[in-house]
């Protein structure tokens, strides 16, 4: 990259329990205690339905598909996912929760084939399987030598950020948060003494300072912030109020970036005083391809977000979308009519910024 400019990946939840952790390698135990579906192997066959055979077991690289070589030609400086599963083999289903994500640490290389610096924690389904099933998560992933931010042991170690160091001298500092609004139960809130995940009540402006004063307490010249907020309902597209005044107040207190996830599908882009603010990068992998219901939206279509910052200022230089689709629980190229169908919807969604695509089919966003 040239001189002064920082590169990340982003992209929304990688889900890669149940279905798709039974096409891996290392299976772990297949049941479910969901009110339809009581074995993970379904999700499988549901897929396979809509998209055809998928050659069982996969290759650990196989869920990523066309978004590897993407990101080998792009080299960004950091890549940061939202890991939406507990990595156990736990069995204890957390009470009260429709649905739970488990995928087993021996399928972890399939995780690691992406090289994401920054594994995001602070989600609604990474205590699927209690406190021993995050300790058991988080041994894993550390194991595997991969960062994590938003969980932790206690609230010192789930409110820290995950550190990258840039070759600039700088860093990126992850910061992650799980918003009630996203279905985090509240219990799962990590403490003094006690695991869990960061976790805030309401988008408020409490919540915003609280989050600024931890930024203010690590940042130095050079460091790029991120602040990755697992927030909001599912699906739509209309934004709570409470979310951009919550995102605003971030970059108003010296964040660059909010990484914002947990709809199924991409929402608002936003560009605020220089600032990039994504309202919901979209699911990335999972094995959702065969449940029915919200056709609209298009949540088999997903988004690889490359953004370029200033390294010296975090002010926002370039913004690369590219549009995938989700066929036989992989990644491959988006054709151009979906690329058309997701063009326009982002445009229409997206706050003050233009969307447009570029000659070789990716989306670019112009102020």
């Amino acid at each position: 990259m040239g001189h002064g400019v920082v590169t990340l990946f982003l992209c929304g939840d990688v889900m890669l329990g149940r279905g798709v952790d039974q096409i891996l390698p290392n299976p772990g135990d297949p049941e479910l205690r969901e009110a339809y579906v009581v074995d993970a192997r379904s999700y499988v066959r549901m897929a396979e339905e809509v998209s055809g055979a998928i050659p069982a077991p996969v290759d650990p690289p196989w869920p990523w598909g066309e978004a590897l070589p993407l990101l080998d030609e792009a080299a960004p400086d950091a890549r940061i996912v939202n890991l939406e599963t507990s990595v156990t083999r736990a069995g204890d289903f957390a009470p009260g929760k429709a649905v739970h994500y488990r995928m087993h640490p021996g399928n972890l290389p399939a995780l690691a084939a992406a090289r994401p610096d920054v594994c995001v924690l602070a989600n609604n389904h990474v205590l699927d399987f209690g406190r021993a099933g995050l300790a058991e998560t988080l041994g894993s992933l550390a194991g595997a030598g991969l960062r994590t931010a938003g969980a932790g042991r206690d609230a010192g170690e789930a409110y820290a950020p995950a550190v990258v160091p840039l070759p600039s001298g700088g860093r990126v500092l992850v910061f992650a948060l799980g918003a009630g609004s996203s279905g985090v139960p509240s219990g799962w809130a990590a403490a003094e003494g006690r695991s869990g995940v960061a976790y805030v009540p309401a988008l408020s402006a409490a919540a915003a300072a609280a989050v600024v004063r931890r930024v203010g307490e690590v940042k130095r010249v050079g460091d790029v912030v991120v602040v990755s907020v697992h927030w909001g309902s599912n699906w739509g597209y209309l934004l709570p109020g409470e979310q951009t005044r919550f995102a605003h107040a971030l970059v108003d207190g010296g964040v660059d970036v909010v990484h914002g996830h947990s709809s199924h599908h991409p929402r608002s882009v936003e560009v605020y005083r220089g600032r990039l603010v994504l309202h919901g990068c979209g699911d990335f992998v999972d094995d959702y391809e065969g449940i029915t219901g919200y056709e609209e939206y298009r949540a088999d279509l997903r988004l690889a977000f490359l953004v370029t910052l200033a390294s010296d200022s975090g002010l926002l230089t370039g913004l690369r979308m590219v549009p995938l689709r989700s066929r036989r629980m992989r990644l491959e190229a988006a054709t151009p009519t979906d690329r058309e169908w997701l063009l326009g919807t982002l445009d229409r969604v997206s706050r003050g910024v233009r969307i447009t695509q570029e000659p070789d089919g990716s989306f670019a966003a112009q102020p």
